[in-house]
C-alpha cells in the first residue's frame, strides 16, 4: 500500500493530502503505517504536506468509552471480569451510515496511475498472478461438499449482508443460536459470519443492532444475548492485543520468563506437527477437524479449542506453530482472536491452563460418530462404541470392519499415549474445559441468563450428535 499511495499522491500532486485508515495493533500492520507515513513524506516534501489518521474500527466497543484505568492498558488479562464491567458500564456503539460515492472518489489526476497495467486500483490479481502453482489453484477452484460454510459462500459486503439477513431472519435461527452453537456438521449450527468479520466486509455493530431488533420484534432469550457475547470476545481480544502488543506472539506469551505454574519446555517434533495438521494423529476427532480445516478452510468454534488443546498440552509441541498453521489456513483469520485464543490455550495468559478430554468431547458432541465418519472415511464402518476410541479394537474386529489401526495401516494409532496424564496437568494448575481465569468457562451472567439458560436434557434444538448442552462456552 505504501507505493501505491505514494503513486497516487505523486500523480494528483495536493497541496494538503490526507490519508484516513483503520487504527492497528499489531506489529506487523504497524510496520505497514509506518511505510506509508515515510513514502508519503519523500512525496509531498517538495510540493505540499499530509495527514495520516488512523481511525479506531472493527469493535462493538470503542477503546476510550472502557471502564477501566488507562482505558485498553487497565483491561483484566481475563475475559470474565472484563464482559462483566463492560456490559453493565457500556454501550454499544451504531454503525455509521454508508457513505456517499462523491465522498469515496479517488482524487482527480491519477489516471497515469490507475491505466498501469494490473494496477491494483482497477485490476484483481489472479491466483497465478500471486504465485500458486497449477496444482493449488486447481485444488480450490471447487468447493468440498463437506464445507459447513454456507452454499455459494463468496467473500465481500452483498454476501456478508445477505448471510446476516438469512441466518437471523429468514431462516429464524437467532433464537436457537445457543443450543446448536456446539454442532459442527452443516452451514446453519452457527452464524457463520466470521470470515465476513475478519475481512471487515461486515460491521460487529451491524450485527449487534440486528440482534437487538430480533428480540423487539420476535423474541429475547439466552442465544439472542449469545451471539454478541461472541462477538465481545473479538473485542477483548483486540483490546488484549493492544495492550500487550509483540507479547501475544511470544514461547511464554504475556508472562515472560517469570515462574509460573503453565511453565515448560516445549517440544518441536516436525513430524509430530506434521501428523498434526494433516488429521493424523490417531485422534478421531483431531483429525477430522485438522482434515476439515485443510479441505475447506473452516472449522466449528467446538473443534478449534480441542485441537488446540490437544496440540498444547497433550502434544505439548510450542503453540506457536499451531497458531501460525491457523493463520495459514483459516478462512477467518483474525490476528487478534487467533494469537489471543492461541496464547489462552497454553496457558501463556496468566489464566488456569483448561485440557479438552478429546475422547470424552468426541463422545459428548459426536456421539453417533456422524462428524468423524465424514472426514476420516476410513472409520465409516467402525461400530459406534469404537469410533472415537478406533485403538480399543481387537485385531479381529478391525479385520470385520475392514481397517487396520497402526503405524503404516489404514489409520495411525494414538500418537500419544490415551492412558497417560500429560505432565503439565500434575502441576496443579489445570482444568478441564471452559477458558482460563472464568472465561468462557466462567459463570453465565448477563441478559438472557434466566430460564431459558438453564440446562435442559430434552433439547430439541441441538444437533443429534450432541448429548448434552453446555454450561458454558
Amino acid at each position: 500500500p505504501e507505493k501505491v499511495l505514494a503513486e497516487i499522491a505523486d500523480a494528483a500532486s495536493p497541496s494538503i493530502l490526507n490519508v484516513v485508515c483503520q487504527e492497528e495493533v499489531c506489529s506487523e500492520e504497524l510496520a505497514v503505517d509506518k511505510a506509508v507515513r515515510s513514502e508519503l513524506a519523500k512525496k509531498v516534501k517538495k510540493s505540499g504536506k499530509f495527514n495520516f489518521e488512523t481511525v479506531w474500527g472493527s469493535t462493538m466497543y470503542d477503546p476510550d468509552s472502557l471502564p477501566f484505568d488507562g482505558d485498553v492498558a487497565g483491561i483484566p488479562d481475563t475475559f470474565t471480569p472484563f464482559r462483566n464491567k463492560v456490559e453493565k458500564a457500556c454501550q454499544i456503539g451504531q454503525p455509521l451510515d454508508i457513505p456517499k460515492d462523491e465522498h469515496l472518489a479517488l482524487p482527480k489526476g491519477i489516471k497515469s496511475v490507475v491505466n498501469q497495467p494490473q494496477c491494483s486500483l482497477s485490476y484483481l490479481p489472479t491466483l497465478a498472478d500471486l504465485g500458486y502453482s497449477a496444482e493449488d489453484i486447481e485444488s480450490v477452484e471447487s468447493v468440498d461438499s463437506r464445507t459447513a460454510m454456507p452454499a455459494n459462500y463468496k467473500g465481500g459486503e452483498t454476501f456478508a449482508l445477505a448471510r446476516v439477513q438469512d441466518y437471523i431472519w429468514d431462516k429464524d435461527l437467532l433464537k436457537v443460536y445457543f443450543d446448536t452453537r456446539n454442532g459442527m456438521i452443516g452451514s446453519d449450527y452457527s452464524t457463520k459470519f466470521a470470515p465476513w468479520l475478519a475481512h471487515g466486509n461486515v460491521s460487529p455493530r451491524y450485527i449487534a443492532r440486528e440482534c437487538r431488533k430480533y428480540e423487539q420484534v420476535r423474541v429475547e432469550n439466552k442465544s439472542t444475548y449469545w451471539v454478541v457475547f461472541e462477538l465481545l470476545w473479538r473485542d477483548y481480544f483486540k483490546f488484549f492485543a493492544k495492550k500487550h502488543g509483540d507479547g501475544i506472539f511470544y514461547q511464554n506469551g504475556i508472562l515472560g520468563d517469570r515462574s509460573h505454574g503453565n511453565k515448560r519446555k516445549w517440544g518441536m517434533d516436525a513430524k509430530q506437527v506434521k501428523a498434526w495438521k494433516e488429521g493424523m494423529t490417531g485422534y478421531p476427532l483431531v483429525d477430522a477437524n485438522m482434515r476439515e480445516l485443510a479441505a475447506t478452510g473452516f472449522m466449528s468454534n467446538r473443534g478449534r479449542q480441542n485441537v488446540a488443546s490437544f496440540f498444547t498440552i497433550d502434544m505439548n509441541m510450542d503453540w506457536r506453530y499451531g497458531g501460525d498453521h491457523f493463520e495459514e489456513t483459516l478462512l477467518d483469520y483474525d490476528v487478534h482472536s487467533n494469537w489471543g485464543n492461541w496464547c489462552s490455550a497454553a496457558g501463556m495468559t496468566g489464566g488456569r491452563l483448561n485440557r479438552f478430554n478429546i475422547v470424552k468431547q468426541s463422545k459428548d458432541y459426536d456421539f453417533g460418530g456422524d462428524y468423524v465418519r465424514l472426514w476420516c472415511p476410513e472409520l465409516k464402518d467402525v461400530p459406534d462404541k469404537y469410533v472415537h476410541e478406533p485403538w480399543q479394537m481387537s485385531e479381529a474386529l478391525m479385520e470385520e470392519c475392514g481397517v487396520k489401526i497402526g503405524p503404516g495401516r489404514d489409520y495411525p494409532a494414538p500418537i500419544v499415549n490415551p492412558n497417560v496424564q500429560p505432565r503439565i496437568m500434575n502441576n496443579g494448575g489445570g482444568g478441564r474445559g471452559g477458558r482460563g481465569g472464568g472465561g468462557r468457562g466462567g459463570k453465565q451472567g448477563g441478559r438472557g441468563n434466566g430460564r431459558n439458560g438453564q440446562r435442559r436434557d430434552n433439547n430439541q434444538n441441538r444437533g443429534k450428535g450432541q448429548r448434552q448442552d453446555m454450561k458454558s462456552l
